[in-house]
């Protein structure tokens, strides 16, 4: 078999493919490419199961980044287990037909516990003390140590959050793709996988910041250009044979919905009060949203208003379409994880989690980079409150608190959804913006790759001859 990577860049698509991105555009013309039907819906969590799976979330279960766990009565996102993805995996199937196979694994998700031979993952450690340590998960668990003495430390705050994709005192503005792409040279030299899987971000950040037509952006497609760029050419310098793979492309928007105030206005969502403030109580709601960038899962714990409920969120502006049980079997999301229904949004607009109807009553965390006590995916997370006087001397004093071993919140995110301009989600209009497959030896392809069947193809590089 052939030794392969998988360089997933995030957001890349026809559309940015150009005189920015030179390194990407000469790989692209000098191999096959095709565009991917995206996977519904075109989330991370989601696009990767299917990838690797080859099957779709009415088989692996991976309905969204996040879903309510009707058992515990709790919304939860961005868990890690390798367990919840219900189906065999690329690197299960390559080891089955080569018994000295090896995969190594880093920064995609559901990255621990998994039968990777090598992981590398972010994961806070969370002392007793209530504070979060930036750290990295790895296996073996030797890595973890090794990798951050030879690159220094994992610039976490860059990852995600208003410091992530622009220049700061945490880094520059393509530090965390550039940390695993050389975190992956570093496999390389060391482990040699025959399977490599590979993650870069950094497109994620500003295109949903300031949206795919923001002027400006494309100094961030040179910069993902450089340092794919660079991964390539090494990769295969190393005998490695390289594919360049997305998970979505991202459109712009400019019309935020919030199905959870609609649903409260009702009567049919309730809050309860703690210390002053509201959190959402999922288990005594009669219906609820977890929303999920263009994809809003509704969970309906009173079956006898679902038809009342449909109606309200069809009603919503910026809504395209509200699946029911047949629409789920259409669009191949019928799971027990899944919502009662799934509302689909237009092109231009995307799902908040917001609750609240009084900002001045939003939870704590509502203005925290907070990603697992939210119930609901947050890309306002992305931004600093413009109101903010001072920004940088805000931070600093929250960050010499917590040195100091204070309590504080990091509590300087605005609650204002107007500001975020690109999402993703739904399948586009616009086919350039769909997810690419870039690679030696893609079969003849007839209109676009099915996100099930990218598995496959993925398989064929792998294994065909390398004169293929």
């Amino acid at each position: 078999m052939n030794r392969l990577a998988i360089i997933n860049v995030v957001g890349l698509c026809a559309a940015n493919i150009g005189a920015a991105t030179p390194n990407i555009r000469r790989f692209r013309d000098r191999h096959s490419w095709c565009r991917i039907r995206p996977a519904f819906p075109a989330v991370t969590c989601t696009a990767q199961s299917n990838y690797l799976t080859g099957k779709a979330p009415s088989a692996h279960g991976i309905v969204a980044n996040g879903w309510y766990h009707r058992e515990l009565a709790e919304v939860q996102f961005w868990k890690q287990s390798n367990h919840l993805v219900q189906g065999e995996k690329i690197w299960d199937v390559l080891k089955r037909q080569h018994q000295d196979f090896t995969c190594a694994k880093l920064f995609w998700w559901y990255n621990m516990y998994s039968s990777a031979d090598v992981s590398i993952t972010p994961r806070p450690m969370y002392p007793a003390d209530g504070r979060k340590v930036f750290d990295i998960y790895t296996f073996p668990f030797s890595i973890r140590s090794e990798i951050k003495k030879d690159l220094g430390e994992f610039p976490f705050p860059a990852f995600w959050g208003p410091a992530a994709g622009v220049s700061t005192p945490q880094g520059a503005p393509d530090a965390v793709s550039r940390w695993i792409a050389e975190a992956a040279k570093w496999v390389e030299d060391r482990h040699h996988p025959d399977l490599h899987l590979i993650y870069l971000p950094h497109l994620d950040y500003n295109l949903q910041r300031f949206g795919p037509n923001q002027p400006g952006i494309e100094e961030d497609y040179r910069r993902i250009d450089a340092i794919v760029g660079d991964l390539v050419d090494s990769l295969e310098k190393a005998g490695v044979r390289v594919a360049l793979l997305s998970e979505y492309g991202i459109s712009a928007v400019d019309h935020p919905i919030h199905l959870n105030r609609a649903l409260r206005k009702k009567g049919w969502l309730t809050v309860k009060e703690e210390m002053g403030l509201e959190m959402l109580d999922c288990g005594q709601s009669r219906a609820f949203a977890v929303a999920d960038h263009q994809v809003c899962h509704v969970y309906v714990n009173d079956p006898s208003i679902r038809g009342a409920v449909r109606e309200l969120i069809e009603s919503q502006a910026g809504v395209a379409r509200v699946l029911d049980d047949a629409g789920k079997r259409e669009f191949r999301i019928d799971h027990c994880r899944a919502g009662d229904l799934v509302a689909v949004a237009q092109d231009h607009a995307w799902f908040t989690y917001y609750y609240w109807l009084d900002d001045d009553r939003a939870p704590d965390f509502a203005r925290c980079v907070d990603i697992h006590r939210k119930p609901g995916y947050d890309p306002v997370e992305l931004f600093l409150d413009p109101a903010c006087s001072f920004p940088k001397m805000q931070i600093g004093w929250r960050l010499l608190k917590k040195k100091l071993g204070f309590r504080m919140l990091m509590d300087l995110i605005p609650l204002d959804a107007r500001l975020v301009k690109g999402s993703h989600g739904n399948c586009p209009t616009n086919e350039d913006e769909y997810p690419v497959l870039i690679g030696a030896g893609l079969s003849e392809l007839r209109g676009h790759l099915d996100s099930t069947d990218v598995q496959a193809e993925l398989l064929r590089m792998a294994t065909m001859g390398s004169s293929d």
